[in-house]
């Protein structure tokens, strides 16, 4: 059972809350419920299992696709406030995409049940144009990163990733390995380190043990 401060929290971050009537608001409010996730759990084929609509309160959260090689290609990331639709695609026609989720942070989460969510979704029409819109949205940053992979050189994603992590932890010290990198990126860890060797000679950045460090940005940007 949710309480009044988790109920502001769901009503104020899901747009179409506003719009239900009060049973449906019931429904959503009793069923919800709130699941702990440590740094490092992951949820494998998150779309295959269909847990239900993920509403992150807090933390961060990785969704990624797994080839078919065992490679992995980040899709997008989920912080405070942001909803995972993907999680609960099965209720839409001919949606078989599988996203896993990582826990980058330890993450709280809220969980509307698949049964719930396909029930609204079946007799709310805010609901379904809701649903549509994310899913739209989501398909939209999944082809983009698809562009960069198959159009973009390695130069170029590589000075794009540490560009939005940077953006993204608000420091230009990022905390990172190249193995996970090169995990976000589908490519080699050999690879992230010629790049980043490349950069550190260019005098881009500042390599060290677990940490790489932007000391040019607006060179950094040029790529």
């Amino acid at each position: 059972m949710l309480n009044i401060i988790d109920i502001d929290f769901l009503s104020s971050h899901l747009t179409f809350f506003s719009m239900l009537k009060s049973d449906e608001q019931k429904l959503i409010t009793e069923n919800t419920v709130v699941k702990h996730y440590l740094k490092g759990n992951q949820l494998l084929n998150g779309v295959s299992e269909c847990s239900g609509l993920i509403l992150v309160k807090s933390g961060q959260i990785r969704a990624y696709y797994i080839s078919e090689d065992g490679r992995q290609i980040t899709l997008y990331r989920l912080l405070s406030g942001d909803v995972c639709i993907m999680s609960a695609s099965c209720v839409l026609k001919n949606i078989t995409f599988d996203v896993s989720l990582e826990f980058e942070q330890n993450s709280e989460i809220y969980v509307i049940p698949t049964n719930v969510w396909s029930n609204l979704s079946n007799t709310n029409l805010s609901i379904k144009d809701y649903s549509m819109e994310l899913i739209a949205s989501r398909f939209s940053e999944v082809m983009w990163v698809m562009e960069q992979l198959v159009f973009k050189g390695i130069g170029e994603r590589v000075a794009t990733y540490l560009i939005d992590e940077s953006a993204m932890q608000q420091t230009y010290t990022l905390t990172t390995t190249h193995e996970v990198i090169a995990k976000n990126l589908s490519t080699a860890r050999e690879v992230i380190s010629r790049t980043l060797k490349h950069f550190e000679s260019d005098g881009i950045l500042e390599l060290s043990r677990g940490n790489i460090k932007i000391i040019d940005l607006k060179k950094l940007r040029s790529y």
